[in-house]
């Protein structure tokens, strides 16, 4: 649900999943064939995994991360693994990036200049995510929903940022 100013979306976790979906369908009707799927974690690990069921193609992580401080919340240094973890030995010809949205942008273009110098054997690839900001300053190929007032998403699972296991052990508690 979106805020009336604009600044705030808040998504439940069923339309989230609903967007994990839209996406695969999407990448579907496209008719563009590819031979694995690569997330970006944390925030491609969810859709990334639905996909690569949905598609039976095989999950490989490559591990991004720039948002730390303030449960998540305000922006960092960006750090790229230089390892990609795959089943399939190294990451090879036509691959489906997807990450959870393109805030600014800066990670995605990162993410591809970086593969596409460091990772040859990667033939084509394409970029999905679920959200992009008007901010942004990279177009995926694959995108639900455009989000004209850039608000700041408030994803279902963000709860965990601040929750500590004495907390759930408090909640789950007799």
């Amino acid at each position: 649900m979106l805020t009336e100013d604009g600044k705030h979306l808040y998504v439940s976790y069923d339309e989230y999943n609903g967007l994990v979906e839209k996406l695969a369908i999407k990448v579907h009707q496209s008719g563009w064939q590819f031979d694995t799927i690569l997330c970006l974690a944390r925030g491609g690990m969810r859709p990334g995994d639905v996909l690569s069921r949905v598609f039976d193609k095989p999950l490989a992580i490559m591990s991004t991360s720039s948002y730390r401080a303030g449960a998540g919340t305000v922006h960092g240094q960006l750090d790229i693994a230089h390892y990609i973890t795959t089943p399939k030995g190294r990451i090879a010809g036509r691959v489906l990036l997807v990450d959870d949205l393109a805030d600014s942008g800066q990670t995605l273009q990162a993410v591809i200049d970086q593969l596409k110098n460091n990772y040859q054997p990667i033939t084509e690839l394409r970029s999905a995510v679920l959200w992009t900001k008007a901010v942004s300053s990279f177009t995926p190929d694959y995108c639900v929903e455009f989000l004209p007032t850039n608000p700041w998403i408030h994803q279902p699972f963000e709860n965990y940022d601040n929750m500590k296991p004495e907390q759930l052990i408090k909640k789950w508690s007799v």
